[in-house]
C-alpha cells in the first residue's frame, strides 16, 4: 500500500479520482457537466474518449488545471494494429491531452510475444506525454503472465498500470494487493471498475491502488464532505 495515497485520500478523496467520461450516449451537456465537477473538486484527472478531447479541453482551460486530461486509446479491446494506436495518440495530444490510458495488444502478450507486447507500448511512450497501460480482468485471471506484463511495460516506459476496464468483474482487493507487490512502487496503479462509494475506494487504496477511476466522482467526493 502507498501510505502516500491513503494520506492523500483520507484528507480530500478527490486527490486520487480519476473522473471516467466515457459513456459512448453522453451527450455535450453531460460532458461539460462532469468537466466543470472535475474541475471544481480538484480531480487528479479526467478520462475520457478521443471525440470527446476538445470539448474536455476547453472545460478543464489550461494545463496547469489540478485536473489533468487523459485519454484513452484503442479502447476497450485494443485490438488495432499499432500504426493506428500511434495515429490515435499524435490525434489526443494534438487535442489536449496531457496523458493516455492505453489498451495494449493482449493477443501479443497471451502468445507469449513480449517484444512486441513491450514494442508497441514503447511507440506510444516515445510520444512525449505520460502512458498508462490497461489491464483487463481476463488478463489478470492469468496472474503467471501479470509479472512479465509488468515488467514489460515498467521497461517500455509506461507510468502507470490501469487494473481493469469497467468491464467484467470488478477487480478484487487481493488482486490489487498482489500487483503492487509486483509493482513495488515503480509505477502508479490505478484501479478502474464498480467503485461507486467512498468506502470502496478507501479500500481499493489501502489494498495497494494509487488512483481510483470512477464515473461516480462527485458522489464519492459528497460522501466524504458528509462524514466529516
Amino acid at each position: 500500500m502507498s501510505q502516500n495515497s491513503l494520506e492523500k485520500a483520507l484528507e480530500n478523496i478527490s486527490n486520487v479520482i480519476y473522473q471516467a467520461v466515457l459513456n459512448p450516449h453522453f451527450d455535450k451537456e453531460i460532458i461539460v457537466q462532469a468537466c466543470e465537477a472535475a474541475k471544481s473538486n480538484g480531480f487528479s484527472g479526467l478520462c475520457t474518449s478521443l471525440t470527446n478531447l476538445p470539448i474536455a479541453r476547453e472545460r478543464l482551460g489550461s494545463k496547469k488545471s489540478t485536473t489533468k486530461l487523459i485519454s484513452v486509446i484503442a479502447f476497450p479491446f485494443g485490438f488495432i494494429p499499432t500504426s493506428n494506436k500511434r495515429k490515435e495518440a499524435e490525434y489526443a495530444i494534438e487535442k489536449g491531452a496531457e496523458e493516455l490510458d492505453l489498451v495494449p495488444n493482449y493477443f501479443a502478450l497471451k502468445e507469449g510475444n513480449i517484444e512486441l507486447f513491450a514494442e508497441e507500448i514503447n511507440q506510444i511512450s516515445e510520444l512525449g506525454i505520460p502512458v498508462r497501460v490497461i489491464i483487463d480482468s481476463n488478463t489478470l485471471l492469468n496472474l503467471s503472465k501479470i509479472s512479465i506484463a509488468i515488467e514489460a511495460l515498467i521497461d517500455a516506459g509506461a507510468i502507470g498500470i490501469q487494473l481493469g476496464n469497467g468491464f467484467g468483474p470488478s477487480i478484487s482487493k487481493d488482486q490489487i494487493n498482489h500487483v503492487s507487490k509486483i509493482v513495488k512502487n515503480r509505477c502508479s496503479i490505478k484501479t478502474v471498475g464498480g467503485i461507486k462509494t467512498f468506502d470502496q475506494a478507501i479500500e481499493i487504496i489501502e489494498a495497494g491502488s494509487t488512483y481510483i477511476g470512477t464515473s461516480f466522482g462527485f458522489e464519492i467526493t459528497q460522501e466524504q464532505r458528509k462524514k466529516e
